[in-house]
Order: structure tokens, then C-alpha cells, then sequence
């Protein structure tokens, strides 16, 4: 605060800087922050006594973005970096709107790819794109922002959001709190990973949702790797240390095992031979695998599966516990390491939310990815789903869906926006033109020793093309190369791609 004090004691009558802050039009970031602190001092004589009071108010510095005024470019803001709401971004006009978004993360993964991160056969930093790449507007634009932060409340009434940076658990950093005015919001904030509420599954077993989540899984792989040669482990541990169990039997969790099962059966044989011979996969499902695939190609990945060597186990966990798991037929089932991947539900926040849900827990929305219960607020993704009273089913948590979705709510507001309707409260009588309609694409999934399943059919039942093997190993790969969000991680892709087949996975432990 020592330099705001010296501005304060400071005479605008010879102190150009001075006049800057004091000047809205000169100080562009300045002018655009609704602050206490400027609001106040400018009934505050310029005094001795002005600098007695800053720090009465230094707790209220930087208070928020204030609602946007005439001349200015309606704000939106968009709450979430996943597929949805960075697939929005991209999309939307920034000629016409200011585009503020607030995340933990400032970064898009591609989580099709996640999965062979654990294992090195990609890097980190090829399954994530920067949120300034994506929509460069975020660092260029005056008005447009990114915030590393959670959102706490939504104030739909006042049309503002209220706030708190992330300090990942730093004592010296304590979260800062501010508002954040929009004229459109955007809900994109995704789902959590579903325990079901059994106990010790949030204290033992990691998710494979992010990059932090795979480097983990990959730093406690080489770690038990390691552990298990050293002289001393017993026979017990040293299974224990080198059983991998994956529970979720959807693309997720077979895609982990496949990677797995590839890496222990080319690398892991190769560099840890003492222990070779010990290592195992276990996948645990509770009704059949893949389920959403044609049966003719789950069939084919239970033999694949099979073949290399992962055990495929039908059962239901009930606990968990630091070095076991317990199904329900009372079978206790030693570990090392432990990847949960049984779907997502709603997060903390969606579940705090004043808002109409869809039966399953999701922000409610309609045909145009609006809440209708509130003006200016839209939902897309994992976090929304339809109201009943659309009549219709709520889609699957799938990026396709949430891909989609975000590319159509930019389309609708960049419209909105040209017609005049870009401000709070503008578009309550305004025509939205032709609902969101979503059409399945198909489905695709590695299972390890260069084999997939493609699956392109609109549904289970639908008729289309379906294969599994090496052409569809092929396919899978051919498209999320070019799925991959930029120029530069495709690169990045395919480069790992060809260093992987060459070298061997990278095993070191960082």
C-alpha cells in the first residue's frame, strides 16, 4: 500500500500521475475496475486524512468489473475452460462482446489423450491448450480477461458473480474476493467425479480428469515401480505395490487399462525386469464394459483385454481403504495404485446453485441452452441438463455433446449481439431462431496393442459402421490428431507419437 499512500499525499496540481488515476479515460484497466477504494477518495478531501483511511479500505481494493456502460462492449461472462465453455470462446464475436472467463484452470485438456499421459506415451503439455490461445482476445483486448479463480455466488437479480482467486493451498496467499458484472452468463463449470458416497474413495483413489490427476497417476506408478525392488519388500507387498486396479469398466477406464497393460508389456518388461513378472492389471466393473458399444465390439475388447493381460472383475466396491478395496460379496482386493473412473454427477457448486435442475442434479435448461427461470444465464456441458418440461432426455457427458453445445450458445449470441440484444435484460422478447439439436457422431476407443473400436452408429440400436482392430486403431488416431485443439499440440501429438514407437516410453520419474 506504500505507493497508494504516496499518490494519495501527492498535489494533483504537480503530479501528472496522479491525474492519470484520477482520470477514468486515461487508465483503461483503472476505469474498467469498480474499486471502493476510488469511489470513496474521491469524496475524501486530498488530505493528510485521506492517507489515514486507505487502510480501512484495503480490504475492499479491486472490488470487482462494474456493470458495463453505453460505449462500452456488452460483457460475457463464461465460467468453466472445458470443452464447453472454451469451445465457446473461440467461437464467440469479440467485435462485439468483452469475453471475461473465471476458472481453477487456464488451460483446455483433451481428455480423449489423458489416459496416455500416465504411461509417457504423451507428454503433458500435448493434451493442454492455454485458454489465450484459444480466444486471443482474453490478452489483448481491454476489456476481455481471465481470472485464476473459483466462483462462490451467483447474484442473478444484480446480474454479478462473486469470486475467490485460487492459491492451491499456499499459507502465505490468502484468496482474494471480488465481483464481476455481466451483461450474458455463461454456466460451463462441468461435473465432479461420482464416489456414490463410498467411504475412502476420495482419500485413496485418483480421478483421471486432469493433467494434475495424470501426473500423479504416473509419478505413483514409477514410484511402486521403483519401491518394489528394493531389497527387503516382501513377496505380499511387492504384489500389492505392483497391482494396478482401474474401477469404471467406460471408455475412460478401459482406455487407462489398455494404455497400462501397453507400457507393462513393452516397457515395463524391459527396464524392470526383477519385478516383471509381478505386475498386474485389474479392471473392476459392475455391470458389463463399454456398455454404450455394440456387443460385438465389446466382446472383441474383453478378448484384447484379456490378451494382454489385464482381469476383468464384475462387482461393486462398498469401501476402500488405504491399501485394499472390499467388493460387495465381502472380496478384499490388495492395491498400489488405484484409478477411479466411474462417471460424473454435479459438482458442489452446481449443487449450491438457486437454480432449476434436470433430474439428474444438472443446471435445468431449455431448447436454447437457457435457464428460464433467470435473465441473461445460459448452462452447457456436463454441468446442464434439460428441463422435463422439454420433453426431453438429458444428454450424455460426453465432449462431443459439450463441444457442440458451446459452438452453437456463440453462434446464438453472436446473433443475439448484432441485433441489438448483447446488453442485460435486452433479448427478453427477441427471436432465438432454430433449437439446439444434437446429432450422435459415433464412438471410439483404444484397448492397447495398436487395436480400437469405432463405433459409428447414432445410437445402440441404430444402424452404421462398426469395426474393431488395427484400421480402427488408425481411425482413432487419424481423428483426434486432428481433433486436437491447435496446430501446436498436434505437432506436439505427433511428434510424441513418433518418439514413442522409436524410444520407448519415457520413464522417468519428474
Amino acid at each position: 500500500m506504500f505507493w497508494i499512500k504516496n499518490l494519495v499525499r501527492i498535489s494533483p496540481a504537480t503530479s501528472s500521475v496522479g491525474n492519470v488515476f484520477r482520470n477514468p479515460e486515461s487508465y483503461t484497466l483503472s476505469s474498467r475496475f469498480c474499486t471502493a477504494l476510488q469511489q470513496q477518495k474521491q469524496q475524501i478531501s486530498e488530505t493528510v486524512q485521506a492517507a489515514d483511511v486507505v487502510d480501512g479500505l484495503e480490504e475492499h481494493r479491486y472490488e470487482g468489473l462494474a456493470p458495463t456502460k453505453e460505449g462500452e462492449k456488452p460483457r460475457v461472462l463464461v465460467l468453466g475452460s472445458g470443452w464447453a465453455g472454451c469451445r465457446l470462446m473461440k467461437g464467440i464475436d469479440t467485435s462485439i462482446y468483452d469475453v471475461v472467463c473465471v476458472s481453477p484452470r487456464n488451460h483446455m485438456v483433451f481428455t480423449p489423450l489423458l489416459a496416455s499421459t500416465c504411461v509417457g506415451t504423451l507428454e503433458f503439455r500435448s493434451v493442454a491448450e492455454p485458454i489465450s490461445r484459444i480466444q486471443p482476445a482474453i490478452s489483448r483486448e481491454p476489456g476481455s480477461y481471465y481470472f485464476l479463480a473459483n466462483c462462490s455466488r451467483l447474484d442473478s437479480d444484480n446480474h454479478e458473480v462473486h469470486c475467490e482467486t485460487v492459491t492451491d493451498g499456499l499459507s502465505t496467499l490468502k484468496p482474494w474476493k471480488f465481483k464481476i458484472a455481466y451483461d450474458k452468463l455463461v454456466l460451463a463449470c462441468g461435473a465432479e467425479a461420482s464416489t456414490f458416497g463410498i467411504n475412502g474413495v476420495l482419500e485413496n483413489a485418483i480421478f483421471l480428469r486432469e493433467v494434475h490427476h495424470a501426473q500423479e497417476i504416473r509419478r505413483k506408478l514409477l514410484l511402486n515401480l521403483m519401491l518394489s525392488e528394493v531389497p527387503g519388500i516382501g513377496d505380499e507387498e511387492k504384489k500389492r505395490l505392483l497391482h494396478c486396479v482401474v474401477v469404471g469398466g467406460g471408455p475412460t477406464g478401459v482406455e487407462f487399462s489398455g494404455e497400462l497393460s501397453d507400457f507393462i508389456m513393452k516397457d515395463v518388461r524391459q527396464r524392470y525386469a526383477h519385478v516383471k513378472d509381478d505386475i498386474r492389471v485389474t479392471l473392476i466393473e459392475a455391470r458389463d464394459i463399454l456398455s454404450s458399444f455394440d456387443d460385438r465390439l465389446r466382446h472383441y475388447a474383453i478378448k484384447q483385454l484379456n490378451k494382454s493381460g489385464v482381469k476383468l472383475v464384475r462387482g461393486i466396491v462398498k469401501e476402500v481403504k488405504p491399501q485394499k478395496l472390499i467388493l460387495d460379496d465381502g472380496t478384499e482386493v490388495p492395491y498400489g495404485l488405484l484409478v477411479w473412473s466411474t462417471g460424473v454427477g454435479p459438482s458442489s457448486f452446481v449443487r449450491s446453485l438457486d437454480l432449476p435442475k434436470d433430474p439428474g442434479g444438472r443446471i435445468g435448461i431449455d431448447e436454447w441452452m437457457r435457464v428460464p427461470s433467470v435473465q441473461d444465464v445460459f448452462a452447457i456441458g456436463d454441468c446442464s441438463g434439460y428441463l422435463e418440461s422439454t420433453g426431453k432426455s438429458t444428454l450424455p457427458a460426453l465432449a462431443q455433446v459439450a463441444e457442440r453445445e458451446g459452438k452453437y450458445l456463440a453462434n446464438l449470441l453472436n446473433e443475439m449481439g448484432k441485433s441489438g440484444g448483447g446488453r442485460a435484460c435486452s433479448a427478453k422478447e427477441r427471436e432465438l431462431g432454430e433449437p439446439f439439436v444434437y446429432k450422435h457422431l459415433g464412438s471410439m476407443a483404444t484397448i492397447g496393442r495398436y487395436k480400437a473400436l469405432v463405433d459409428l452408429r447414432e445410437s445402440k440400436e441404430g444402424k452404421g459402421i462398426s469395426m474393431a482392430g488395427f484400421v480402427s486403431w488408425f481411425i482413432w488416431r487419424s481423428a483426434y490428431l486432428t481433433r486436437v485443439v491447435s496446430w501446436r499440440n498436434r505437432f506436439y501429438v505427433a511428434i510424441n507419437w513418433l518418439t514413442t514407437f522409436v524410444f520407448g516410453r519415457d520413464i522417468s520419474r519428474i
